[in-house]
């Protein structure tokens, strides 16, 4: 490839990551081939369509698999680009599993020639770069890796993690900073020149232990201030104060940025990666076990709390939201939905579930009874609102549709919510 020609790349992986990363390269003009297992997601993409929820994908892809520029496929193609955004999820003793990436890496390997760029760009512990470098030379002792051979090496490896907000993918795949992490300093300026052609924002070289490092603190980083939110929450419900006056306060300081408390931390990134820190360095990580811990705990804080108001009332409780943050159809690892499937595991039909981006209900309420209803039929026929994220659509109900209710507004969304105390019908809880 030419130093002034637009890349072929393959991304390996298609989910939440990998899906918007095609098109945002597609659209830069490159051509792109997203590599997925499958056939479905291969289907669904190759017709132009998403198989996931983000504001705007639908139409960018559309438009550059009209243009020819990205297509689906389950095998790996030749390519100038290899991009892996496959999971890596942890396993029950919260070690974690990098299998995906290697098994990618594999698969990969086949088609790699000599100047060609690897770069990695799902979340992983510190090292997994070199990791997959290392099996890639086993796989092709043919062509010389970075930082194994005297000289020039004929593939480029890197690590660049992303970091990106759901609901702003897009935006924010063009406009953020990116840490760029090369096995060597020539591995990272030629993985820089690749992310030049799509990233406006600044692009910054490193090696790949501190990318990786890098991108596990930021999200450690969101984990502890949330943490130390819930634990404030749990705090004022012990003193009867409400968490979202106490917070509005004290952030009038012009040194203090509390986030919000809620009923948990979800998602693939805050919910997993600090386990990755913790992993690697057990000793020397008992802040950021704590806040996982703490995290982890607010679950049944919550649910707790969620049974006081279906004692004191007759009649199905709505469960708003399962989602692990607002406005995405993302489920994983969300503490939402681990509250609405413990409460209709206790109280089976009584239970209805409110949640605009699901068709049906996840397996978790399997055989629990529990029913999937709209926002209007919940208003109608339920008597309680468990409030458990903060979609823009229940942000929207009035007062006059709600003041009857006894609500449990674990996101602060309902400021004006009459009552916060324990009497029928006007339950107001602040955590």
């Amino acid at each position: 490839m030419q130093a002034d020609s637009k890349p072929t790349v393959a991304v390996i992986g298609l989910g939440y990551i990998g899906l918007p990363t095609a098109a945002v390269i597609a659209r830069s003009g490159s051509r792109v081939i997203g590599v997925d297992v499958s056939q479905h997601v291969i289907d669904t993409i190759n017709e132009g369509r998403i198989h996931i929820e983000e504001i705007d994908l639908e139409g960018l892809v559309q438009g550059v698999v009209a243009r020819g520029l990205l297509s689906a496929s389950a095998s790996v193609p030749v390519a100038d680009v290899f991009v892996i955004a496959v999971p890596t999820p942890f396993n029950e003793n919260h070690a974690p599993d990098i299998r995906y990436v290697l098994e990618a890496a594999e698969a990969i390997a086949p088609q790699l020639k000599q100047g060609d760029t690897v770069i990695l760009e799902s979340t992983s512990p510190v090292g997994t770069t070199e990791t997959m470098r290392d099996l890639l030379a086993r796989e092709r002792p043919d062509l010389a890796m970075p930082g194994t051979c005297d000289g020039t090496a004929d593939i480029a490896i890197a690590y660049c993690p992303e970091r990106v907000l759901p609901g702003r993918i897009l935006e924010e795949l063009t406009n953020n900073d990116r840490v760029i992490g090369g096995i060597t300093p020539r591995c990272a300026r030629k993985a820089l020149s690749f992310y030049r052609r799509f990233v406006r924002g600044e692009c910054v070289t490193t090696s790949s232990r501190a990318a990786e490092m890098t991108k596990l603190t930021e999200n450690a980083y969101r984990d502890v201030n949330i943490a130390f939110a819930n634990e404030l929450s749990i705090v004022s419900d012990k003193l009867g104060l409400d968490v979202w006056e106490v917070i509005r306060l004290a952030n009038r300081h012009p040194r203090v940025n509390i986030l919000s408390p809620g009923p948990g931390v979800g998602g693939h990134c805050i919910a997993v990666d600090p386990w990755f820190i913790v992993h690697s360095a057990p000793e020397e990580t008992p802040l950021i076990r704590t806040a996982r811990s703490v995290n982890e705990g607010k679950v049944g804080h919550v649910v707790e709390k969620a049974e006081q108001i279906i004692a004191q009332t007759n009649g199905p409780v709505a469960c708003l939201g399962l989602a692990f943050k607002a406005n995405i159809d993302d489920f994983r690892e969300s503490p939402a939905l681990k509250i609405a499937a413990a409460l209709a595991q206790r109280h089976g039909d009584r239970i209805r579930i409110v949640e605009p981006y699901a068709a049906a209900l996840p397996h978790a309420f399997d055989g629990t009874g529990a029913r999937l209803i709209d926002l209007d039929s919940a208003i109608d026929d339920c008597a309680a609102f468990i409030v458990l994220v903060d979609h823009d659509l229940f942000k929207s109900v009035p007062l006059d549709e709600r003041a009857d209710k006894c609500v449990y507004d674990t996101r602060g969304i309902w400021p004006d919510q009459p009552g916060a105390d324990f009497t029928p019908r006007r339950l107001r809880l602040a955590s």
